[in-house]
């Protein structure tokens, strides 16, 4: 059985009057994420790694930021298209793992949440989506608290298998 592996990356500053949207999931918190879409910055890193395993492209391809169709759409509907495209050329998606590096909301009571809604978004168990939280120790520009920034590692395996 042939395995491909992808990575993905993803980042969002905060913005005010906005909701935080992470692994599919609405953390409470002061501000949320810029973006065109929900600024999902999780699912967008998933949707990269994605795209990179089955050499499809990158999520500017699929729903560039430029698009009023994508302007505040939800990110699980990005990564359930994505993973149609993942199928039509015939792969199937296996696992992901992801690291968010944040200073603040502490993400760790919200952990299940994220990964069971990003399972449901992919379409695969939950046991195959790792979601981490990890802080920048107070460095740059996600240690000032100024936003979010995202690793994402996916399998896929050819469809069928």
């Amino acid at each position: 059985m042939s395995v491909r592996v992808g990575i993905g990356y993803d980042s969002h500053r905060y913005a005010s009057g906005r909701k935080l949207r992470l692994g599919g999931v609405t953390i409470p918190h002061t501000h949320g994420l810029a973006g065109h879409s929900d600024g999902d910055a999780v699912l967008h890193a998933i949707i990269d790694a994605l795209l990179g395993a089955t050499a499809l492209g990158d999520i500017g391809t699929y729903f560039p930021d430029n698009d009023p169709k994508w302007k505040d759409a939800d990110s699980a509907f990005l990564v359930k298209e994505t993973v149609d495209a993942v199928k039509a050329g015939k792969w199937a998606v296996h696992q992901v793992d992801v690291t968010v590096v944040l200073e603040r909301p502490k993400l760790a009571p919200h952990i299940g949440q994220m990964r069971a809604a990003t399972a449901r978004a992919l379409g695969i168990a939950m046991e195959h989506v790792s979601i981490k939280a990890k802080t920048n120790e107070g460095m740059g520009w996600i240690g000032r608290n100024e936003g979010v920034g995202c690793v994402a590692v996916a399998t896929v395996k050819p469809a069928g298998s």
